[in-house]
């Protein structure tokens, strides 16, 4: 039987963002820069890593909790072996109605066949360009967009449903929002854009390279008409709009300039077991040693709906308000976003 458990806000706990690994083969400036992430960083070695046994249980637990959708992240989540044999596990847990995947797209036309006979059936891929150049400058010269464009086409392909995600930098990559929208509406796959965001410390994040909602959306408009339409469902980070007179619609994810936290209902779990109930959270609570202590289920459970209960994260709020005090934060690649 579902037991929903509720946070200091009242808010539940809807969705888990499951992290598979922290490595990446691609070093995008504002999540895992070159400098940082190069040839000497300490990645997570394979036995501080869970288990696909570990993330099943754990998952198993999150879904008795009231868990219904379940988002694989990494790090690039294609690079941990045998990752459809995970998919095939979690789609058999009957109270999760819904598994997404969120990659890089390189690997993607290798994986897809084998992700969709899993059971997958969505998938997120990142793109921040469409111009070779700017797209190497901004993944450190690690791919081309060819190759993941022909990863968005496979993927489709076979049946899967594809959302593109681009990360807006003024300065850096703005000119490639008109560009964007366009190809995609004509491949009829839907384009998010999303706020630069303060996630970690080390991508150098400044408020000035912020493309906010609304400019993004005033671009746009000049030349394709929108309508905003409703939230697929509540909590839904992506403000949705229409094309007019098209059935092809694009989203913003506006964590900056419109927070969200009233309706959060995200957990996430690293690659290595420690589950942070924000995407800015400072420290998170070391599931992995519990796992692995010989606890069982029901101390699991206890333990996670504890942390929840006591929940109160609102860091964008907070930030809106003045209030972040520049903490020291988890960084993306770690929790997958």
């Amino acid at each position: 039987m579902e037991n929903i458990i509720l946070d200091k806000l009242q808010r539940p706990l809807r969705d888990l963002r499951l992290s598979v690994t922290d490595r990446c083969n691609f070093r995008c400036r504002y999540c895992m820069p070159e400098e940082i992430f190069g040839p000497g960083y300490p990645f997570l070695s394979s036995d501080k890593i869970l288990s696909f046994d570990e993330m099943e249980r754990l998952a198993r637990i999150f879904a008795a909790l009231g868990t219904k959708k379940i988002r694989i992240t990494g790090g690039e989540p294609l690079l941990r072996k045998d990752l459809p044999e995970l998919i095939r596990r979690l789609k058999e847990i009957k109270e999760v109605e819904d598994i997404g995947i969120t990659t890089n797209g390189s690997l993607l036309k290798k994986f897809s066949p084998a992700l969709f006979n899993a059971g997958l059936r969505r998938v997120t891929v990142s793109l921040d360009s469409l111009d070779d150049q700017r797209f190497n400058q901004l993944n450190g010269n690690k791919s081309n967009v060819a190759r993941v464009l022909e990863g968005i086409e496979a993927a489709s392909n076979v049946g899967l449903k594809v959302k593109v995600n681009m990360v807006v930098q003024k300065g850096k990559n703005d000119q490639d929002i008109i560009p964007m929208a366009k190809y995609f509406k004509e491949q009829k796959h839907t384009l998010r854009f999303i706020e630069y965001m303060d996630v970690g410390n080390s991508n150098g994040w400044r408020m000035e390279e912020v493309m906010t909602k609304q400019e993004i959306l005033d671009l746009i408009e000049k030349i394709m008409p929108l309508e905003q339409i409703k939230p697929n469902y509540v909590g839904e980070v992506a403000t949705r709009y229409r094309y007019i007179g098209s059935d092809q619609e694009i989203g913003i994810i506006s964590s900056v300039t419109d927070s969200f936290c009233s309706t959060c209902s995200r957990a996430r779990v690293s690659a290595e077991g420690k589950l942070y109930t924000c995407l800015f959270s400072s420290k998170g609570f070391d599931l992995r040693h519990l796992l692995r202590s010989g606890e069982s289920d029901d101390a699991i459970t206890k333990k996670i709906t504890d942390i929840w209960n006591h929940r109160g994260d609102r860091y964008s709020d907070e930030r809106a308000n003045g209030h972040s005090n520049n903490r020291t934060k988890v960084e993306m690649s770690h929790i997958g976003g």
